[in-house]
């Protein structure tokens, strides 16, 4: 295990980061692990029940749409 696998690991409710740290700009969830920014930033204080209740959540989260946004048409409408 890498010196930086080590940073990552606790004794703990495991963290979802998959060390894909994006937030994306609509739904404001990192699209790596879709946790907010404020999850994120409390997670090492979060009581276990906590953790538990997130880590049961994200998989119903989209953290970034799957939709296009319009592509050329849109473009061509300005």
């Amino acid at each position: 295990m890498s010196e930086n696998s080590k940073v990552w690991q606790r004794a703990e409710i495991d963290s979802p980061c998959i060390q894909i740290c994006v937030v994306h700009p609509e739904t404001r969830l990192c699209t790596g692990c879709a946790r907010s920014i404020d999850e994120i930033g409390r997670w090492s204080r979060m009581s276990p029940e906590e953790r538990r209740a997130i880590m049961a959540e994200l998989p119903a989260r989209e953290a970034a749409p799957t939709g296009r946004r319009g592509g050329r048409a849109a473009r061509l409408n300005r």
